[in-house]
């Protein structure tokens, strides 16, 4: 493989071969997180951003943390880009989540996607989102496979409206 196609791909020649990088929540990545939730209540920045809000699985509180959403033929997706964090396991208990941008929100239900149909939306997420192209194990040449055995590591919920 080129080196460019490996920078294009968010790898370099260093990272090749090697596993993918695990998320840590530290100072540096909680100020970051408060710049991107201010924007995105504000309504400004990346257009896929929103504010995820989800109650804590244990202490009932909610939890907030921006998130890029997926869509494509009218769905939208989350992806858990960083592995299986709190948020993660807050939706799985709760069922739904709030998602709130530029002084809109509102309340989803949330269904995780099996291996196989998260395959196409993980594709997307590497496509539009390559700052964490770290974090998986997968690349945007990797066959479906590869990205399926991915979803246990990234799971995919869909958003479904309540009726």
């Amino acid at each position: 493989m080129f080196e460019q196609d490996k920078i294009e791909q968010g790898r370099s020649e260093e990272e090749e071969g090697r596993m993918a990088k695990s998320y840590r929540v530290g100072p540096g990545t909680r100020a970051v997180n408060r710049v991107f939730l201010t924007m995105t209540r504000l309504g400004m920045g990346k257009g896929n951003r929103y504010i995820l809000t989800v109650n804590g699985r244990k202490s009932g509180r909610p939890y907030s943390t921006p998130v890029d959403v997926m869509s494509a033929g009218g769905e939208r997706w989350l992806v858990a880009a960083y592995g299986v964090s709190n948020w993660v396991r807050n939706a799985r208990v709760a069922g739904e989540v709030g998602l709130s941008r530029g002084g809109r929100s509102q309340k989803l239900r949330v269904v995780e996607l099996g291996p196989e149909e998260s395959v196409p939306v993980l594709r997307q997420y590497l496509r539009e989102v390559p700052v964490t192209r770290a974090y998986f194990d997968v690349t945007l040449d990797s066959a479906d496979e590869e990205f399926a055995a991915e979803a246990a590591r990234h799971p995919v919920f869909r958003l479904v409206a309540f009726a």
